[in-house]
């Protein structure tokens, strides 16, 4: 269980953190921006909350608690020695929930004939912030991904990839299930 009697650690002061695993970085470490990044969306989905209602709110929820399952997972890299602890890891069960949503939501939507524009509802609108801040997380892991010095597990990437998807769809969604989405007409405006 996580116990925070101190919130000011001073370390940041000069550019530096902690991993989980106790071992000091460097503010802009890769893995820090990751799940830095995972956290940028776990607080835009924070305001997404306020204005859901329902279902749609209780998945909103259990998303965010993943996603700090997700950050956690990031924030322990595996190593050679052993932690000393078992580390949180984001399980293929999580991203299969995530598909199942998708599904259902998206067997109540009309086909897209045209990319849609953020907005719409509130809701709407405010996923698709969560969308964008997520596909950023996805990038930022990827890049970590790719550090053949690093070791991620193997569903961390697949987890948010799946959510920048459940977004979007959920964000149609929350446009009365698609009929106040706002369609791009390509050149409109020239």
């Amino acid at each position: 269980m996580v116990k925070l009697d101190k919130i000011y650690t001073r370390t940041g002061d000069k550019g530096k953190t902690r991993l989980a695993t106790g071992e000091p970085v460097d503010k802009w470490d890769a893995r820090v921006t990751a799940y830095g990044s995972v956290d940028e969306v776990n607080a835009a989905l924070g305001v997404a909350v306020l204005s859901a209602e329902g279902e749609m709110k209780a998945q909103l929820q259990r998303i965010q608690n993943d996603l700090f399952d997700l950050g956690a997972d990031l924030a322990t890299p595996e190593r050679d020695k052993p932690l000393g602890f078992e580390p949180l890891r984001v399980v293929a069960e999580q991203t299969k929930r995530l598909e199942a949503e998708i599904d259902a939501m998206n067997a109540e939507l009309a086909p897209l004939d045209s990319f849609v524009l953020p907005g719409g509802t509130p809701l709407a609108a405010q996923l698709h912030v969560c969308r964008t801040i997520c596909r950023r997380a996805e990038r930022d892991i990827a890049k970590l991904v790719s550090d053949e010095s690093e070791i991620v597990s193997e569903h961390a990437l697949t987890f948010i990839n799946r959510l920048s998807d459940w977004f979007f769809v959920a964000s149609r969604f929350a446009n009365e299930k698609g009929e106040a989405d706002i369609k791009w007409k390509p050149g409109a405006n020239r």
